[in-house]
């Protein structure tokens, strides 16, 4: 029984270690089910279909009569006897290229339908990549707070000796006892963080994992992006889909209206028609209709594309605009979090870990007071919270440059 409970045991730890998954896992895994992608898949096969609609031919018109029926001609063997069967076809022809132009504006309405549909995807990768920083943070921060309590706890044992010893007062050790609630409310509030942003997480992907069983692993760090300003901002006129969007509006627009002034001009219906008409045995004719445009030349419409197509445009100029700002902001961000990190890096970092550990040994050697043993402490756990800080932000700010550029050009 024994034996079967750790085979157990041992399954589940490993099924939960399968479970720790990188950005580029999450992010396959996002597009593959989240439904709010899905669903605007599902509305660019709908539009597909419409341009199946706006190529449609019109349909022929097809009639049939029969007249002059004699029930009551006072020979009721022959009341057909003098019927004149009529058949007549007609068709509408469409000119000016109708049907082509239709087919066109369809195709670029589905074409604004996927880059509006790329565009909700950039924003929702936005969100995802967000949760999964501030679950990276809350990990890096939980591991960093139960590395503190544990290095805290052996300290404690050793003041515990001291205290038997006689080299400290039974008051210091109670005020080293009192400072290791902090350390436990870190453990506790990374935690807490961890568990809401691993929730985000399973939201965005659709999935019914318990919070327990997911995690997530990659670099907690910060990197010298290798772009240029420049570089940044021609990509995103590139690749921004909000502003491909707004291109292809412009081109639809433009589109329209040759559509509308397409339909101010005359569609003639051509005609044929076959009967009987005694003494003529058969006969066949042809008709033509033309309508006048006399009144209605679809001027309102012809107006209408017309200021569409300056309103899209000046549309146009400014989602253009708006890529400018949101890549320059993103970069400004960026560098103000990275200009932060270098020195916590390079110096800040190994300072504090170089104190705490000198004070330290001073203290358990009566070389320094209490008081300097607790700075030390709180200023080595300080700036090590203070480093994961800037890193979450350094990276949420690359996320905010790939959301402006449109594209991921930072990981």
């Amino acid at each position: 029984m024994r034996r079967a409970i750790l085979i157990a045991a041992l399954l589940t730890t490993k099924v939960a270690a399968q479970n720790a998954f990188t950005w580029q896992q999450i992010k396959d895994k996002f597009e593959a089910v989240n439904p709010t992608l899905r669903a605007g898949q599902i509305y660019i096969d709908e539009s597909k279909a419409q341009e199946i609609t706006a190529y449609l031919r019109p349909n022929p018109d097809f009639s049939s009569a029969l007249d002059q029926i004699q029930p009551f001609n006072g020979n009721p063997y022959r009341p057909f006897g003098f019927v004149l069967p009529l058949f007549s076809a007609s068709y509408l022809h469409e000119r000016a290229h109708k049907r082509e132009l239709r087919l066109e504006s369809a195709r670029k309405a589905t074409g604004i339908a996927v880059s509006q549909l790329a565009d909700q995807e950039r924003n929702l990768l936005f969100n995802l990549r967000n949760a999964f920083v501030q679950a990276l943070q809350a990990k890096a921060t939980l591991a960093l707070a139960k590395e503190n309590l544990a290095y805290y706890d052996k300290l404690l044992a050793v003041n515990n000796d001291r205290l038997k010893a006689g080299d400290i007062a039974q008051v210091d050790l109670d005020r080293l006892e009192l400072q290791r609630v902090q350390y436990e409310t870190d453990i506790q509030t990374a935690e807490t963080s961890f568990r809401t942003a691993k929730i985000q997480l399973l939201m965005l992907l659709n999935d019914r994992t318990p919070v327990e069983q997911f995690d997530v692993t990659g670099p907690f760090d910060f990197t010298e992006p290798l772009l240029t300003l420049e570089e940044l901002r021609n990509m995103a006129v590139a690749s921004r889909p909000d502003l491909q969007a707004a291109l292809e509006a412009v081109e639809k627009a433009k589109t329209d209206y040759k559509l509308a002034v397409a339909n101010g001009s005359t569609d003639p219906t051509f005609g044929v028609d076959v009967g009987r008409n005694p003494p003529i045995p058969a006969y066949i004719g042809f008709s033509v209709s033309i309508p006048i445009k006399l009144f209605d030349r679809n001027q309102g419409e012809k107006a209408r594309t017309q200021m569409d197509i300056r309103r899209n445009q000046r549309l146009q100029e400014a989602a253009q605009a708006q890529v400018f700002s949101d890549v320059d902001s993103a970069w400004a961000m960026l560098n103000s979090n990275r200009a932060l990190l270098r020195p916590y890096k390079a110096k800040y970092l190994q300072l504090a870990d170089k104190v705490r550990e000198t004070v330290s040994f001073a203290y358990q050697h009566g070389g320094s007071s209490l008081l300097e043993f607790l700075n030390a402490q709180n200023d080595y756990r300080t700036v090590q919270l203070n480093y994961l800080s800037l890193v979450g932000s350094y990276l949420t700010s690359a996320s905010q440059l790939n959301l402006a550029v449109g594209r991921e050009v930072m990981q």
